[in-house]
């Protein structure tokens, strides 16, 4: 049997909040204008109170509301499947497990965190939600998430990826959601970085800013953030929990986990409930990043903005600068300048090895996987699916039968430019 599937019942009740578990205490955000510690009352001019309290928690366990798990099962457990036939095609002696998040109906992992986020600002009364998205995985999560719980969306879309992706921007629209390329016209960061580039292509930096911005102006609306922060990376964590459960059932245990990074939040999602097996080191949690945005194997760990205009708290992460604009590779979710504080921490602490791989190298993984097992990867997770391959080659020279298990976290079916691309020769190997 290939596809392993839990039945309702094991769908988690609860997230895991890795932030006791970490091997220091994570250092506090700084308010921008001060340089001091942020308050908790500082942040709800952009989050809502529970999401805030969430964010700052030290409880290792926090419940999941009934009205989210009534979403969640819509998609939610989502199949844990061995890739038998690309272990044929590598003629490895690995056994290759992916857990698939493309089933929901965004088609990515994305909305784990989108739904809690939209149903506890419609508990506290908001009406708007305002966010970016680079590869339009986030904004389509988010879209979704706000139509099913009544919520209004404006989403500012890289422009790069609007572009790419028209299609994302379609989905977005169908669930009522405004969508914007970013940098745009309509707010005082975007005119900004258009006096000085008119044909920028944009970041998430430029396009955080302007969400934040906006949220800040306009009456009864928040912001919404789809990775690097606690909160987020909390509520992924139903992936690594339905994984752990589904390896135990199957009486495996992992030797290797393996999760592209952007900001971080697939990748915390599913390797975090493994966190405390790793730093004993019973398992090595492999973070994969494209080489053009090459954020923890080339960036600085210091304090940084969240965002290209400075308007957001200040992290202490790994970072290439707030300024830093990726080329326009099409893992539009991947170029992110800074990461996850608590990624960051793990990876200086080195439970967490980061590893950079080129845009040719990903589509050459993507096309074999999809070839083998079916289905077209996002650009995002071929990143993953590179570094299984690597690692399930390096096995079979060795003889061993090493347990690679990676998240498929979304599937690339408004990707297929960027395989158009490849296919014909045409893609730029940045």
């Amino acid at each position: 049997m290939n596809r392993f599937v839990l039945d309702a019942e094991y769908l988690p009740r609860r997230w895991y909040n890795v932030t006791p578990d970490l091997p220091e205490k994570l250092p506090p955000m700084l308010n921008p204008r001060t340089m001091e510690p942020v308050k908790p009352k500082e942040l709800e001019v952009i989050f809502p109170k529970s999401l805030v309290e969430q964010e700052m928690s030290e409880d290792r366990w926090i419940r999941i509301p009934e009205e989210v798990l009534e979403v969640y099962r819509i998609y939610r457990p989502t199949p844990l499947i061995r890739a038998r036939r690309l272990e044929e095609t590598l003629k490895t002696s690995a056994k290759i497990f992916y857990k698939y998040e493309g089933v929901s109906p965004p088609g990515s992992h994305k909305p784990n965190t989108a739904v809690a986020q939209a149903y506890y600002n419609m508990k506290e009364g908001v009406e708007m939600l305002t966010t970016e998205t680079g590869a339009g995985q986030w904004g389509s999560a988010l879209a979704f998430a706000t139509n099913i719980f009544g919520l209004k969306c404006r989403v500012f879309m890289v422009r790069s990826s609007y572009e790419q992706k028209p299609y994302r921007r379609v989905l977005m629209e169908t669930w009522n959601a405004e969508v914007i390329p970013s940098p745009s016209t309509l707010t005082e960061s975007g005119r900004r970085v258009l006096e000085r580039d008119p044909n920028c292509p944009g970041s998430l930096g430029i396009a955080i800013s302007e969400a934040v911005e906006t949220a800040v102006k306009s009456e009864n609306a928040k912001y919404s953030l789809g990775s690097v922060l606690n909160h987020v990376l909390l509520h992924q964590t139903v992936i690594g929990l339905e994984v752990k459960k589904q390896l135990e059932l199957l009486d495996i245990k992992p030797d290797t986990m393996i999760g592209c990074v952007g900001g971080g939040s697939n990748f915390a999602g599913f390797c975090y409930p493994f966190v405390k097996d790793a730093m004993k080191g019973e398992l090595e949690l492999i973070a994969v990043e494209p080489k053009a945005c090459p954020t923890l194997t080339a960036g600085e760990y210091r304090y940084d903005y969240g965002d290209t205009a400075g308007l957001t708290p200040l992290l202490l992460m790994y970072t290439l600068g707030k300024d830093f604009i990726p080329p326009p590779i099409h893992a539009g979710g991947l170029r992110y300048h800074g990461m996850a504080p608590s990624i960051s921490m793990l990876v200086r602490h080195r439970v967490i090895k980061p590893v950079a791989v080129s845009q040719h190298s990903v589509f050459e993984a993507g096309v074999l996987f999809a070839r083998t097992e079916g289905i077209v990867p996002a650009p995002e997770s071929a990143h993953a699916i590179k570094v299984a391959i690597d690692k399930a080659i390096e096995a079979k020279s060795k003889e061993e039968e090493k347990v690679i298990v990676f998240n498929l976290s979304g599937h690339g079916y408004f990707d297929l430019k960027a395989y158009e691309e490849f296919l014909s020769g045409k893609l730029a190997d940045t």
